[in-house]
């Protein structure tokens, strides 16, 4: 869909392709064969709509014992197989507002999520499903746009429900040096319900319990230029039914081979806020 400014862009070289055409009659210049070739489809015309890149990218962080099959509008079948419980998917189907995505568990519809608006640009739309409160099975949805960047994007989410309370933190990869001897990483508070920048370059995500600082585990994150991510603490105390340990999302899982000579800068800190390059849509 393109902006105003572009209609108003296209709007202009409607007019003017107009006016040089008046202007060439106007001089002498036979200019009825072009024009009927171009009516005819003898020539491709330069006025063309503009095609945005984007990908839906959807988490499954509701804590349950089936995976979740997930379709566009009633009849458009996104997944090949059911998405399980802290897995993600990447699809690329052609949107538009208004566009309904369902999910269901053996035919039986957990919940829509209906897509009010796109934006206009390359960007990665983020969706995750996970559990409304503790008592009921009830679901509900975060979503979030990431806009194409050069820097590697984080979207942090805290979706545990109940008592306990955790931190998350991202440190730089555990390495040794030639001595054998382990190197001190650089570390950083994530904070919940924020979006961050990180430098390229390979990482680890710790959670703990807090106060107390005990651990609970740790999921790498190998950050790519250009890429979207998102970092999800999921689970459920459940006051009936089925309880779900604390436990950490990150998608996707880029390979550390492809970093290859990724320019890495040295800063004070490891994160950065990036606040322009992202918006929250709920």
């Amino acid at each position: 869909a393109s902006t105003p400014l572009n209609e108003a862009m296209a709007g202009g070289l409607l007019r003017a392709a107009l006016l040089g055409a008046l202007a060439a009659s106007a001089a002498g210049v036979a200019v009825d064969g072009r024009e009927k070739a171009l009516r005819q489809g003898g020539r491709r015309s330069f006025v063309q709509s503009m095609e945005f890149k984007q990908v839906l990218r959807i988490c499954n962080a509701y804590p349950f014992s089936s995976a979740l099959d997930i379709s566009m509008n009633s009849d458009e079948a996104l997944t090949d197989y059911p998405l399980q419980y802290t897995h993600c998917a990447d699809f690329k189907p052609e949107l538009h507002p208004g566009d309904r995505v369902e999910f269901k568990v053996g035919g039986s519809s957990v919940g829509t999520f209906t897509i009010s608006a796109l934006p206009a640009g390359d960007a990665v739309l983020m969706l995750v499903i996970y559990r409304h409160d503790t008592v009921t099975t009830a679901v509900s949805f975060e979503s979030h746009v990431f806009a194409a960047a050069r820097a590697p994007q984080l979207a942090v989410l805290d979706l545990y429900k109940g008592p306990q309370k955790s931190e998350m933190r991202i440190q730089d990869k555990v390495t040794k040096d030639a001595d054998g001897n382990v190197t001190t990483p650089r570390s950083e508070l994530l904070r919940y319900d924020s979006v961050l920048a990180v430098d390229p370059g390979a990482y680890e995500v710790t959670l703990a319990n807090v106060p107390g600082g005990k651990h609970v585990l740790t999921e790498p994150l190998v950050a790519l230029p250009g890429e979207a991510y998102v970092v999800i603490r999921c689970g459920v105390a459940a006051e009936e039914g089925a309880s779900y340990p604390e436990d950490v999302i990150v998608f996707p899982k880029s390979p550390e081979s492809k970093l290859g000579g990724a320019p890495r800068r040295a800063p004070a800190a490891l994160l950065a806020l990036a606040a322009a390059a992202a918006t929250w849509l709920q």
